[in-house]
């Protein structure tokens, strides 16, 4: 069909959301090795036009939700000036136990006003 599989924007909402942390001043590899997981509970993507192969994508992302038990990213996908899709994450944080866990201080700091305030 000459168009991207539909799997790949989940892909690509990955790796847009582990620049995110990098530019919130960590990276991932970090948080995990610190004994936090960021585990997908959902997941969804809204397919706008097709993105084609050989096309640039830009993928941005911003956190629109969290709190010391899970955080929530919003994307956006577009070819140029066409927005190609949207889509949206919500994580939850565990430990390396594979339990949830409240997010520490350190990265609640980093990933937003709404999780360093949130004491639930």
């Amino acid at each position: 069909m000459g168009v991207v599989y539909h799997s790949h924007y989940l892909v690509w909402m990955e790796v847009a959301r582990t620049e995110l942390c990098k530019a919130s001043g960590f990276a991932y590899s970090e948080m995990e090795a610190d004994g936090v997981l960021l585990a997908v509970s959902e997941a969804s993507c809204r397919y706008l036009r097709a993105a084609r192969y050989g096309e640039d994508i830009d993928v941005t992302a911003h956190i629109a939700d969290s709190n010391r038990r899970f955080i929530e990213f919003h994307y956006v996908m577009t070819c140029g000036e066409r927005k190609v899709a949207t889509g949206r994450t919500r994580h939850i944080f565990l430990n390396k136990e594979f339990r949830p866990t409240r997010l520490p201080d350190r990265y609640a700091a980093l990933l937003g006003s709404d999780a360093a305030e949130d004491e639930v």
